[in-house]
């Protein structure tokens, strides 16, 4: 996939206000899932997430969206608890991410959630898309909560969109508002390789699967890759893949996907995340940032945030960004 039609995006809002519904739709109306296999809360895989119906792990999916240009793209989502106990996962999945969706339900209007996620996704410098939910409701209040979220943000009421997750209204118009407003990413592709971790999960037969964002280079089953934590380790890469609502393998991951490998990693413990980076051999002997992402977008030689000197949680920092 062209990298210009890439999109890395997330999920954020208090909690039931509509994440979970907003994923669904979006999923079904991709065609990433058979219409016969839909479910409520398909993204959430833990039977107590769907005891209680709430999302407490994050959970990525690839969408292939046929926009009205004429284009195809590739569109990340990653979506994010609204719990106040789950901030960490939020915080991970914005690392990967360079845009968010911000969810008001529109009966409810903005509440303590919304602004600690919000404030996250703006001090990892995401673009915002701010979104009113549940207006099919009888107490719905959109203008109110519209001029509400243009006092916050200082987003126009009339550029603030207003669906219905549950009946699908309007959510076409969210999608190519993601095409258009979310940037995509950067990275070199014929650079060294250069991943952020963001989640890993054990297998037992096939131990540590970390899901990553690949910043620079590719990585391909047979390369030889260390991590930024450990660099003294070489592991050999065994399967690269997308994640769909499964593992996808596939034949390489460029610069800018998001996936997952498989490199017969022992445990967890070997893939902390945040702040852990994939490195080539060539490149292993190099400083990693071990503070997380937020404070330090990706630890490059050519920093991408406005201010990188002020960050105070990098153990060491590139020349570049002192």
């Amino acid at each position: 996939m062209r990298q210009d039609h890439i999109r890395n995006f997330c999920i954020v809002a208090h909690i039931d206000h509509g994440k979970s519904t907003l994923a669904d739709r979006l999923i079904e109306l991709t065609g990433t899932l058979d219409k016969r296999l839909m479910r409520a809360q398909v993204l959430d895989t833990m039977d107590l997430e769907r005891e209680r119906g709430i999302t407490i792990k994050l959970n990525a999916v690839r969408m292939n969206y046929h926009a009205r240009d004429g284009g195809v793209y590739e569109l990340n989502l990653i979506d994010t608890p609204g719990h106040v106990d789950f901030t960490y996962e939020v915080s991970r999945s914005l690392q990967a991410c360079e845009g968010a969706i911000l969810v008001v339900d529109a009966s409810q209007g903005i509440q303590a959630q919304t602004l600690s996620n919000l404030f996250l996704a703006m001090d990892a410098g995401l673009e915002i898309i701010p979104v009113l939910n549940k207006i099919d409701l009888p107490g719905a209040e959109p203008d109110r909560r519209a001029q509400e979220l243009h006092e916050l943000i200082g987003a126009k009421p009339e550029e603030i969109l207003r669906i219905s997750a549950k009946e699908g209204s309007n959510v076409p118009e969210l999608l190519e508002a993601v095409v258009q407003r979310v940037p995509p990413p950067r990275g070199v592709a014929d650079a060294p390789l250069r991943a952020l971790i963001f989640d890993s999960y054990y297998d037992r037969y096939r131990g540590a699967i970390p899901s990553i964002r690949v910043v620079d280079g590719t990585i391909r089953p047979g390369m030889k890759m260390a991590f930024g934590a450990h660099k003294d380790d070489v592991y050999e890469v065994d399967e690269v893949g997308y994640l769909q609502l499964g593992h996808k393998p596939t034949e390489q991951l460029e610069a800018g996907e998001v996936g997952y490998f498989v490199a017969n990693v022992r445990g967890v413990r070997d893939t902390p995340a945040p702040g852990t980076r994939c490195w080539t051999p060539s490149i292993a002997t190099r400083r990693s940032c071990r503070g997380t992402a937020i404070s330090c977008r990706w630890c490059s030689p050519v920093c991408t945030r406005p201010t990188p000197s002020s960050s105070k949680s990098c153990a060491t920092r590139w020349p570049s960004c002192s």
